[in-house]
């Protein structure tokens, strides 16, 4: 296909043939999927799932989450019509990548969430495929991780965030999405000293080991600084990749249910991922985008930005395993 294709691609979600390929429709119309792959519950040959979790109910604050994958995917329609910038590689064309949908569950059921959520992603990794997740709050990288570590043992957490989401609290049957990695370490999902934290800024008395690279450090460092020291901790080993959009300064992503002054720009997280090549990257999700206070769209976009580049980082870690 080409550019001249606007005039008759249409409907991507259903009508593209195969996993692989740029799309050339309108950013404006058809069916939306995350980046206008096929849209598929059939995981044959595919390497990604691109799958929404339009869970909300963990918030401390604003929510509004819910509505997060379905932005995403809108915002995304803007970027299919060229490779990835930045990278040698597109994962577009690389990998076959399928949009799987989103999670169903009983919305009034919350109790039975988490393992509803574990099931589903353990569905799709016995499958053979990656998941990446659009959420959604936080909270879910909880039961994801516990499907990952299922199939891998314990991981190493890249977490982007204004949070350590490691607030005491140790009754496992609580929702809240500022209390997760605490109960991930707790359960042994993740191994702190080789699991970091990047863009923190609200304090917490312990962080329960994990080394953080807190926003200040991001700034007087530079980009450069921070990716060596990401992968001098992590090193080779297995990683979860969550990246909470509040981990941005609200200049940049202002439509978000805790939004934190003194965040990344743009411009330094997409740096830092892209600097991130080579990790062994397992899967990962994108968090925390809360459309009803995201006025003009730009948290949407960098959702779909971010989410692009883990898909980048995905793509790399496969090529370099084959």
């Amino acid at each position: 296909m080409a550019l001249k294709d606007v005039a008759t691609n249409v409907d991507d979600a259903f009508t593209r043939d195969g996993y692989r390929g740029m799309a050339f429709e309108n950013a404006f119309s058809g069916a939306l999927s995350f980046m206008r792959r096929r849209y598929s519950k059939d995981l044959t040959g595919v390497d990604l799932a691109v799958t929404g979790v339009p869970f909300d109910q963990a918030v401390t604050h604003r929510p509004g989450t819910r509505f997060g994958p379905r932005a995403i995917r809108e915002a995304s329609t803007l970027q299919p019509m060229d490779p990835p910038y930045g990278w040698d590689l597109n994962p577009l064309t690389d990998m076959s990548v399928a949009d799987y949908g989103d999670l169903a569950f009983d919305y009034a059921d919350i109790p039975a969430f988490p393992q509803a959520l574990t099931d589903y992603i353990a569905g799709i990794l016995d499958a053979g495929a990656g998941s990446l997740c659009l959420g959604g709050d936080h909270y879910i990288s909880f039961p994801i991780l516990r499907a990952y570590v299922a199939k891998f043992g314990p991981l190493s957490l890249l977490q982007f965030d204004a949070h350590s989401d490691t607030w005491p609290d140790d009754d496992m049957a609580r929702v809240d999405h500022g209390t997760m990695f605490y109960k991930a370490v707790k359960e042994g999902l993740i191994d702190p000293a080789r699991s970091v934290q990047v863009g923190i800024r609200t304090h917490c008395d312990d962080y329960m080991g994990v080394n953080v690279i807190d926003a200040p450090e991001v700034h007087a460092t530079g980009m450069e600084a921070v990716t060596k020291k990401i992968k001098s901790i992590i090193g080779d080993h297995q990683t979860y990749l969550t990246f909470d959009i509040d981990c941005l300064d609200p200049a940049f992503a202002p439509g978000t249910g805790t939004p934190v002054s003194g965040g990344l720009s743009s411009a330094q997280a997409l740096g830092i991922l892209r600097g991130l090549k080579g990790i062994n990257m397992v899967g990962g999700d994108v968090v925390e985008v809360s459309p009803p206070y995201d006025t003009t769209g730009a948290t949407a976009i960098a959702g779909a930005h971010v989410a692009m580049e883990l898909m980048c980082l995905y793509c790399a870690n496969l090529l370099s395993r084959k």
